[in-house]
């Protein structure tokens, strides 16, 4: 089962600011700007907007750069025990 998708990748990716974070908290993929992760969840950020960037090539980001991104994201909150 993928906890990860497309559509959150491309919310994180899409959003303005570069710190902004993809947070996996009870089974759910929020993107959060910094300001609104508290210490509690901070340790629950899988990435940063800013670190996907070298991950995307072009111009324009492709469903297939999504899914390739999501798999890569949903493998880490696997590892991470969820």
């Amino acid at each position: 089962m993928a906890f990860i998708d497309r559509e959150c990748v491309r919310r994180l990716i899409e959003a303005p600011d570069p710190d902004t974070a993809l947070v996996f908290v009870r089974g759910e993929c929020l993107v959060l700007p910094d300001a609104e992760i508290d210490e509690v969840h901070r340790r629950l950020i899988i990435a940063r907007r800013r670190d996907l960037t070298a991950h995307l090539h072009g111009d324009t980001i492709t469903d297939q750069q999504l899914d390739l991104l999501a798999e890569r994201l949903d493998n880490v909150v696997h590892d991470l025990g969820a």
